[in-house]
């Protein structure tokens, strides 16, 4: 499997020097033969980081009025892996991703986790090819519009759906996990969350947490409190 350099240039807007740390940031584990240290996985750890301290120098200058909450509510919405993910359908590139034939036919390359996880892999990747400018730049270019323009409201849906049923005398959120599906590299967590007097609602995320953020907004949707989100771009 080859890797279209130029094709990837214009997506990134950076040329590798190394160009062994491009192809680990594009190889999902169904591609690495076996070989753990040849994905993705390392890049997306390190990549995390860089991302997360990048997006909390853009927050701390572009908000000076702001107090550490607000901060915080900001950072976690932007690092998270539904605005990775985002970002990489955005920026295209989905079809770069090197996975298995399997997973190919499965549409491994539009899968939102795998998404978010080389959306920071790829970041970890310019970092070590050619250090923290060239990822905060990175970061700067493609977040940025995030930043200005939230897309979800500042509070995370789960935190929304305990205040909201603490007012409306409503009782605790209660969380259930229903399955996990899927292989160990991209499992499926279904989760039904429930408050009192209404009917439960489940949603699905590629981890725990994400799943019950997921149910959490289901219910604030049928409640009429948030209006959700649109996500034809999937």
């Amino acid at each position: 499997m080859t890797i279209d350099q130029d094709a990837v240039f214009e997506i990134l807007k950076h040329r590798f020097k190394n160009e062994a740390l491009l192809r680990e940031a594009l190889t999902h584990a169904s591609a690495a033969g076996g070989d753990a240290r040849a994905t993705y996985q390392r890049l997306e750890f390190l990549g995390d980081r860089v991302l997360g301290l990048a997006v909390a120098d853009m927050l701390q200058r572009a908000f000076p009025k702001a107090d550490e909450g607000e901060l915080s509510r900001r950072l976690t919405q932007m690092v998270r892996g539904d605005t990775c993910a985002k970002i990489a359908r955005k920026m295209g590139i989905g079809p770069h991703i090197l996975v298995g034939d399997a997973e190919l036919r499965m549409g491994a390359q539009k899968n939102r986790g795998i998404l978010a996880n080389v959306c920071e892999s790829v970041i970890g990747a310019i970092f070590l090819d050619a250090g923290y400018e060239a990822a905060r730049d990175f970061v700067e270019v493609n977040w940025n519009g995030l930043m200005l323009e939230p897309d979800r409201p500042l509070r995370d849906p789960k935190t929304m759906l305990q205040e909201w049923a603490h007012k409306a005398g409503r009782g605790v959120p209660n969380y259930r996990t229903q399955s996990r599906t899927g292989p160990d590299h991209a499992p499926v967590f279904s989760v039904e969350a429930s408050v009192d007097g209404m009917a439960p609602e489940v949603g699905k995320g590629t981890s725990k947490r994400a799943a019950e953020q997921a149910a959490a907004e289901a219910l604030l949707v049928t409640a009429g409190v948030w209006e959700g989100e649109e996500d034809g771009d999937d």
